[in-house]
């Protein structure tokens, strides 16, 4: 993403057209890439993405070709969008892992940290105690919420290389 914005701003000058031309090249590399995380973490095979060739051809019309090829602007938009599907599941895994094991540790950390469970303030052994127990509960019912997650994003993995693959 900081390679395209940063291409197409130089796109003015020499050095922004052959930069482009290379992050374009590239989206198949990250389409694979994606590909196989996805096979990796959540088990879930998606049908091989179809690469393009090389021309041979010089630089220049090999520049042309990558920058008139609609196929990687298509690439492009599917995996800036894999980028933000990407910076809130990481937001939401944070929260996910974070908020249980906070709960876990109450009975050991109340007294040293100010800690608030929405309204209720953890003050005494016996609500730290309570919010332990509240923090099984979140456990489990995050590690399917997690699981979910992961399964969704795998899913539209596979959805991004069926509509490129068209």
């Amino acid at each position: 993403m900081v390679a395209l914005s940063f291409g197409l701003s130089l796109a003015f000058t020499v050095i922004g057209i052959p930069l482009v031309t290379r992050v374009l090249s590239t989206t198949t590399t990250f389409i694979q890439f994606e590909r196989t995380q996805t096979k990796l973490y959540t088990d879930i095979t998606t049908e091989p993405y179809e690469s393009k060739g090389t021309t041979g051809a010089s630089v220049w019309a090999q520049s042309k070709f990558e920058l008139t090829d609609r196929r990687n602007w298509r690439a492009v938009f599917w995996l800036m969008r894999k980028f933000l599907i990407g910076l809130v599941s990481l937001a939401c895994a944070a929260v996910i892992y974070v908020v249980p094991f906070a709960c876990l540790l109450a009975p050991l950390l109340y007294r040293h940290i100010k800690m608030n469970f929405i309204f209720i303030e953890v003050d005494t052994f016996a609500n730290a105690l309570l919010f332990m127990a509240v923090g099984v509960v979140l456990a489990a019912f995050s590690s399917k919420l997690a699981d979910g997650l992961a399964k969704k994003i795998g899913g539209y993995t596979r959805s991004m290389i069926r509509e490129l693959n068209r």
